[in-house]
């Protein structure tokens, strides 16, 4: 253009600062500055408002400050992009400033002022700058209900939304996403019966808060009635929620209609989607699926590999697990401190003693890992459960970390496995010396007592267990019948649906031994 000795105008100079500012090209664009000024558009607001832009959002408040600072006339979209710039870096102080010495201001300065406010956490000086606004817009409202809802303060976002002149889905879907938050799941299912008109956003928000607050059954149920109501379609967010509540129900079915649901609607299998699929079926014991997932995913991240190694090592595919590491390793991943758990937990299902202390060194010396808690504890496990004692006491001697009683217990385990009583004192004492009143410990050392035979030891830690009034937590368990998912106590013997549950695994099992067990 310049060489065909064409004169750039002031919108020249904005396609050209907004092509930096995506490259993060501070140097252009100062070059370009000095262009602006020999070409004599010094004067033009426009120019300088895109310009100051630029600069903010490049992360030189100086400069942008300086143009401002320079500009012979401003206008207001000059103040507001100066008063956005110190709001987005944190600056409260400069924004409510300019904000206070501006010679007009509009809808947008107002709402501005008020977000950075609530960003920084001032709620009241927030409301005492929306309580002077001349007039309202839902931007303003909105803003201050979700302002609220982020600091878990729903009385006040209610206060807010009950004031409202005319509530929009986004405020009715804030307040529903704010009783979610602070788990009153009663009031938001109300908020959302409530509302006068639904979108996606709105289903989502109740699915999540169902999910997020542990209540799967109800997720599902609410799921399901937003596909019988036909107008509302679910997007990836959706998806996600639901494969969330499948994968903690063990609801295999759902998980399998969700898949297909993808298929059929010709959904992108996302890296996000990708991962809670393989997670879910993973979970429900399905590694065929969970596999035809993996494959078809275009992109892949270390979590989706972690996600398929750790569901590999938990259905018993250890050596497998193992493999797909060294698949992963070929593929040039970067490994993190997660996926060494999951593979180091595969080794120890798996007995595979040399292949785990080759992942352990290799996390060590080639990528640098500093080894965690966890790191140590499959460790231990696994030269516990291979009876190599002598070897897990001089690991754990090694270790850079104080071992906490996870790693005790964990080699205790090994011991009550090989009805090695040597240990027995030593670890229960180091124990008790750091969780005295912790049931599922002291079960395991009442169990070791009894296994080789300290009838007496075993005795005295039940009694002491009974007069300190310690108690054990049911397991919670559940099993798929046909469509619904089924959750129940280990001793819940007055569940409705006990003697059906008894009678389908019975027939899957041919026969059913229960016992009660301490």
């Amino acid at each position: 253009m310049r060489v065909s000795n064409i004169t750039p105008n002031s919108f020249t100079f904005t396609f050209l600062l907004r092509c930096f500012e995506s490259f993060d090209a501070l140097q252009c664009g100062e070059v370009l500055h000095s262009e602006i000024l020999k070409l004599g558009f010094g004067s033009s607001v426009f120019a300088k408002n895109t310009l100051m832009d630029f600069y903010a959002k490049c992360g030189n408040l100086g400069l942008a400050r300086k143009v401002f600072d320079e500009m012979p006339e401003r206008d207001v979209v000059s103040w507001n992009t100066m008063i956005g710039a110190y709001t987005i870096h944190g600056n409260q102080e400069y924004a409510i400033f300019l904000f206070e010495a501006m010679p007009e201001r509009n809808l947008v300065s107002w709402n501005s002022v008020i977000a950075g406010l609530l960003k920084a956490g001032n709620m009241e000086l927030a409301r005492s700058v929306f309580k002077r606004m001349p007039e309202k817009s839902d931007v303003s409202w909105n803003t201050m209900i979700s302002g609220y809802v982020k600091l878990g303060d729903v009385e006040n976002a209610r206060a807010i939304f009950d004031e409202m002149p005319e509530k929009s889905i986004i405020s009715w879907t804030a307040m529903v996403s704010g009783y979610a938050m602070r788990g009153d799941l009663q009031s938001a299912r109300k908020m959302f019966d409530r509302m006068p008109e639904k979108n996606v956003v709105s289903w989502n928000a109740m699915i999540a808060g169902y999910v997020n607050n542990h209540m799967f059954d109800e997720a599902l149920s609410v799921f399901q009635h937003m596909l019988i109501d036909g107008n509302y379609k679910p997007n990836q967010t959706t998806l996600i929620s639901v494969l969330s509540a499948c994968s903690h129900l063990g609801s295999q079915e759902h998980g399998k209609w969700v898949d297909s649901f993808i298929r059929k609607n010709k959904f992108d299998l996302s890296v996000p989607l990708g991962n809670a699929l393989i997670d879910t079926f993973a979970k429900c014991g399905d590694m065929e699926n969970a596999k035809a997932v993996f494959l078809r995913m275009g992109q892949r991240c270390i979590i989706t590999w972690t996600t398929m190694i750790s569901g590999l090592a938990v259905n018993g595919h250890c050596r497998e697990a193992v493999e797909l590491y060294g698949q992963m390793s070929l593929e040039v991943v970067e490994p993190d401190d997660v996926v060494f758990i999951a593979v180091l937990s595969a080794c120890t299902h798996g007995g595979l003693l040399e292949e785990g202390k080759r992942v352990f060194y290799q996390m060590v010396n080639k990528f640098g890992i500093k080894p965690r808690i966890e790191h140590y504890g499959c460790m231990v496990d696994l030269l516990g459960r291979a009876g190599k004692f002598e070897e897990a006491l001089s690991f754990i001697k090694s270790m850079h970390l104080e071992p906490n009683t996870v790693i005790w217990a964990t080699l205790l385990s090994a011991c009550k496995t090989y009805r090695n009583g040597e240990l027995l004192e030593s670890l229960t004492r180091r124990i008790l010396e750091q969780e005295p009143n912790n049931p599922s410990y002291l079960t395991l050392i009442m169990n070791l007592s009894s296994s080789i035979g300290r009838w007496q030891d075993a005795l005295n830690f039940r009694v002491a267990t009974r007069d300190q009034g310690i108690v054990k937590t049911p397991g919670c368990s559940s099993i798929q019948i046909g469509n619904n998912v089924h959750e129940f106590l280990a001793k819940d013997t007055k569940h409705p649906q006990r003697k059906e549950i008894y009678r389908v695994l019975g027939c899957l099992n041919g026969h059913l031994k229960l016992c009660e067990v301490e």
